[in-house]
């Protein structure tokens, strides 16, 4: 009867460290804070209408917006997704969904532009936008999603739905 119990223990005793290690793990991954953005200084969002053509046969606008990336970590981290939507002036303009890749040194900030093409035929919500645009009238952005990164050790976690990223066009060029 002894010896029969010597494997549940040890299965048992298996089980409980291998819980122990993931409640641990689970517990460093809550030190890794997601990468900031903002809109990058000195550096204005763009806004250009394209006209029409074979993808956007009613024309579209593209859109780059200049992002200071800043990692707040003591760690470095790979900054790998980013997907959510962009709206402008509160009516949805695009879906967003990159695959980024970029490394970010611990506290370190990086300027990047992420280029979108929004079609003026997936949104008829945007009359008022297009028109405030060719008026050269400031328009509110804001991109709301998720952001995944890859933490080394601290594995691969993915912050939000949040507002990640607001701001101001001012102009169309």
């Amino acid at each position: 009867m002894h010896r029969s119990l010597l494997p549940r223990l040890v299965v048992v005793a298996l089980l409980a460290l291998s819980l122990t290690a993931c409640a641990a793990l689970e517990q460093l991954r809550a030190f890794v804070q997601a990468p900031r953005f903002e809109q990058a200084p000195g550096q204005q969002a763009e806004i250009r209408i394209l006209g029409p053509s074979r993808s956007q046969p009613l024309g579209g606008a593209g859109v780059r917006l200049w992002t200071r990336v800043t990692n707040p970590n003591a760690f470095s981290l790979t900054l790998g997704t980013l997907r959510g939507t962009l709206r402008i002036e509160d009516a949805r303009a695009a879906a967003v969904d990159f695959p980024l890749g970029l490394p970010l040194r611990a506290t370190e900030q990086t300027v990047i532009p992420i280029d979108l093409s929004v079609s003026f035929s997936d949104l008829p919500g945007l009359a008022d936008v297009v028109r405030r645009a060719a008026n050269r009238q400031p328009l509110a952005y804001h991109l709301e999603g998720t952001i995944g990164v890859n933490a080394g050790q601290l594995g691969q976690p993915t912050f939000g739905p949040m507002t990640i990223l607001r701001g101001e066009f001012r102009g169309v060029q």
